[in-house]
């Protein structure tokens, strides 16, 4: 997810209130008011006695010409870069997202914000909102904070699928609300991630539990923010999970619970193009993949030959980092 700071430059409570409300990663205070801010909830704060401190932790940069590009993207490789430009131009911006994750961009209306975080497609790192009018600042705030991210999802084959044993597989159960088509991305090899759908089915055996994903065994790679992996079993509560439909836009989830349980399991293999790849889940009925309707199918019906929607990407990964390597999954 996009970082969304607020700066409060002068000093305006109810402009901080409306940050805590919107859900702000950052307050931007001047000194004398890092109390101030502490008392009124938990938000990092950017000031000399906060938590980030400028010119340490994070840079300040005017654009104005060619040069202050340069000196913004030298700073990038210390830490997080705050740019300003008071006639932003998207060419500049999109220099320094070509060359730089570490850039935050100041706005100062909706319409700056999602310029800034759609940039290249991948855009800034954030947005510091310069505006203390509580409603600006609670609109940018939910822009940023549910501007969905957009995976390339295709179908994959069905190659086998066959008994695997007993096992630990994984419960995630988020304080989410899932749809028809909406599960999150696991998977065996972290360059091959099924979607595995939601428990928001209907069926004869359990209600339904929208909030959950039984997303296969403790081993298993999902996809997280930032383009990173996890395996299962490390995600605890308070973890933030990719929740992903049928048209690969994804948006973050808070974990409440992981259930980890022996259970019967299967694995399923498929293939797409020159790759393939597996993933273990428990053998019930309600677990299920889906295919590329976006409807969710059972494993328990799944045969070879069928269609479901997969997430490829190069492989390597180093404690969950996409890396470029030679490694080799099997």
């Amino acid at each position: 997810m996009k970082l969304f700071w607020v700066k409060v430059i002068p000093w305006n409570k109810k402009a901080v209130t409306a940050a805590l409300e919107a859900g702000a990663d950052a307050v931007m205070v001047e000194d004398q008011y890092t109390e101030k801010v502490r008392e009124l909830g938990l938000v990092k704060i950017v000031s000399n006695q906060g938590d980030l401190i400028p010119e340490k932790d994070v840079f300040l940069v005017e654009i104005s010409s060619k040069e202050d590009e340069k000196r913004a993207l030298e700073l990038s490789k210390k830490g997080i870069v705050v740019v300003d430009a008071k006639d932003w131009k998207i060419i500049p911006l999109e220099n320094l997202v070509a060359q730089s994750d570490n850039i935050v961009a100041v706005v100062r209306n909706k319409e700056e914000a999602e310029a800034a975080i759609g940039v290249l497609e991948k855009g800034t790192l954030g947005v510091l909102l310069d505006s203390q009018d509580p409603a600006t600042i609670k609109e940018v705030g939910a822009t940023v904070k549910r501007k969905p991210q957009k995976l390339h999802l295709v179908e994959a084959d069905i190659l086998e699928i066959k008994p695997a044993g007993m096992g630990y597989r994984c419960c995630i159960d988020t304080t989410e609300l899932m749809d028809i088509g909406e599960g999150m991305l696991v998977g065996d090899k972290s360059d091959f991630l099924f979607l595995v759908h939601s428990e928001s089915i209907e069926n004869p055996y359990v209600s339904p539990r929208p909030f959950r994903v039984n997303a296969g065994g403790v081993h298993a790679y999902t996809l997280c923010p930032n383009n990173k992996t996890k395996y299962l079993c490390e995600i605890a509560s308070g973890d933030t999970v990719l929740v992903v439909d049928k048209e690969g836009k994804a948006r973050e989830a808070v974990v409440g619970r992981n259930k980890t349980e022996v259970r019967p399991l299967l694995l399923v293999k498929a293939r797409y193009q020159d790759k393939t790849g597996t993933l273990i889940l428990q053998n019930a009925e309600t677990i299920r993949l889906t295919n590329p309707n976006g409807e969710p199918v059972s494993v328990v019906k799944i045969k070879k030959g069928d269609k479901v929607l997969v997430y490829c990407t190069e492989a390597g990964r180093h404690f969950g980092v996409q890396v470029k390597e030679k490694i080799k999954e099997l």
